[in-house]
């Protein structure tokens, strides 16, 4: 399969800070990959290296099989787009746009040209002549967008590009970054710590912690079948259940909690009889309709808090466990058709064996 971009065992420090530990990441032309991680894992270290801005101690960085490791941000042909829109106040947006293609002594016609193409790409064709501070926030982030697609970059690198804006323009710009990459056949690699925004536009994602990459695939893939608890913790909501597996098979496992036996019908971790496990129970997957006959992973208990949304109503179970003090477990029940406090009632609620996620401790 053709790779666009590839890093190979790369290591990064900073004094005595390891910020990359051997890192591999392999991405395909046209792709939208993410690089996703709490603060401090290293993924915009990464993206620094690939843009050129940090020289890694070791370990490769390729374009389309080319070494570039030593070669200088502005032979790379990449386009970069920062958290700070870093427009130039005292220029039109054209002018904006044009900056890059006017250092790289491009005709001043195919300048034109071009820069009308990148800000019609971007909604923004008529406003060539305004300045920066005449514009919204995420007028601004577009310009910023077309000032990187404009110079046509072999690879788009973006740092948490939509990190300044409010809620509703981040899920706007959202769509349109993955509307403007696709229809542009773009390879760009997005770094961010947000899992929604990951998870909603990216082909494929790299979950990142201390420097090393703990899981890599589609957003789906990772999201239900998570490589550990830690990668099952940080894309999405979750309780986790520590047990050991009891039974093994082709009908998948059976696992002994503190809560009493589940059943899992995945065994995506490979784990076989006597091995520890945590199991991840999504809010989502939570089923607040009666148990079905022969049902299995009941949970009883008492609510402790709910709280309604609208088209969702947030539930806090306290679930007894053998041995221990009661624990509280979140609960997501959609389009209730109550939005009354259910607090002090008891609880029943079940999770379908194939909804319950393994992974290792």
């Amino acid at each position: 399969m053709a790779v666009a971009v590839e890093t190979e065992s790369i290591v990064k420090r900073f004094g005595a800070v390891c910020a990359l530990d051997g890192v591999s990441v392999a991405i395909r032309p046209g792709e939208l990959f993410f690089l996703l991680g709490p603060s401090g894992c290293g993924k915009t270290t990464l993206l620094r290296c690939i843009a050129g801005f940090h020289t890694p101690e070791s370990g490769r960085i390729l374009f389309g099989g080319r070494d570039v490791t030593g070669v200088p941000p502005y032979k790379r042909n990449t386009g970069m787009m920062f958290q700070s829109y870093a427009l130039w106040p005292h220029m039109t947006l054209a002018e904006n746009v044009a900056f890059g293609l006017e250092m790289r002594k491009v005709p001043r016609a195919e300048i034109r040209r071009r820069v009308a193409e990148a800000l019609e790409r971007v909604h923004l064709e008529g406003r060539a002549k305004a300045r920066p501070n005449q514009l919204s926030g995420g007028q601004q982030q577009r310009v910023a967008l077309a000032r990187a697609l404009v110079i046509e970059p072999q690879c788009l690198l973006l740092d948490e590009p939509l990190s300044n804006l409010d809620a509703k323009l981040r899920l706007e710009m959202r769509t349109e970054i993955r509307r403007i990459c696709k229809q542009a056949g773009l390879t760009a690699i997005y770094v961010t710590h947000d899992q929604k925004e990951a998870l909603s536009i990216a082909d494929r994602l790299a979950v990142m912690r201390d420097g090393r990459i703990e899981q890599t695939g589609t957003p789906e893939e990772v999201y239900r079948a998570p490589a550990d608890r830690f990668v099952a913790g940080f894309i999405g909501d979750g309780n986790f259940v520590e047990g050991r597996v009891e039974g093994a098979g082709t009908a998948g496992l059976r696992v002994a909690t503190p809560y009493g036996v589940f059943f899992a019908s995945r065994n995506p971790a490979g784990v076989a009889v006597g091995e520890a496990v945590s199991l991840c129970l999504r809010p989502e997957a939570v089923r607040f309709d009666a148990p079905v006959e022969g049902a299995r992973n009941v949970l009883r208990g008492q609510y402790r808090q709910s709280v309604y949304l609208g088209e969702m109503a947030q539930h806090v179970i306290e679930l007894p466990q053998a041995g221990g003090a009661a624990q509280a477990f979140n609960a997501f029940e959609l389009n209730p058709l109550a939005g009354r406090d259910r607090a002090g009632e008891p609880a029943e609620v079940w999770i379908a064996p194939e909804q319950v996620i393994v992974t290792r401790t």
